[in-house]
């Protein structure tokens, strides 16, 4: 299966869990979300892998990022990273994550959709991302993850540039 097969069967299946789980959980998808605070995840970046390497891609992107939850996994979050070119980028974010399935109480499988705001593609860079007006672009991320108590882990898909898998703690 080629790199973009794989990414339009993980979007398509991403998807389809996103309208199950929203749909099993009518009751909670109350607009607006509250600002009430359940938890805060810290992350950062275990592996990248882009899907059609160049030589001036980075595989390093030292993503550290935080999101605050609140109880009807509505997020907001910041991310630091560097970007497939080595430049300090920003993503500023909102999202929700859709519980997919929950093998027992201490483990779940989710998926999580943010959309937001990058900056930091620039100079020579900043026409390889879509709509980069101003230094700034916007951005919708799918991911799928675990929760393990409380470690999380995602595989987030970037587009059809790559993928990346992160590591973190809730607080």
């Amino acid at each position: 299966m080629t790199p973009r097969k794989a990414i339009l069967a993980m979007l398509v299946g991403v998807a389809v869990s996103i309208s199950s789980a929203a749909t099993a959980e009518s009751s909670r998808f109350d607009w607006p979300p509250t600002l009430e605070l359940n938890h805060v995840l810290v992350q950062t970046s275990l592996y990248t892998r882009h899907f059609n390497p160049q030589p001036d891609h980075t595989n390093q992107q030292n993503l550290i990022s935080v999101e605050l939850h609140n109880p009807h996994r509505w997020l907001a979050g910041t991310a630091w990273f560097k970007n497939s070119f080595d430049q300090p980028t920003w993503y500023f974010y909102a999202g929700r994550e859709f519980p997919l399935w929950r093998p027992s109480d201490n483990l779940t499988v989710r998926a999580k959709l943010t959309a937001g705001l990058l900056r930091g593609y620039k100079d020579e860079r900043q026409d390889n991302i879509p709509f980069n007006h101003y230094g700034i672009a916007p951005a919708v991320l799918p991911s799928l993850g675990v929760q393990w108590g409380r470690f999380e882990s995602d595989v987030i898909v970037f587009g059809t540039a790559g993928m990346m898998v992160t590591g973190g703690i809730r607080f």
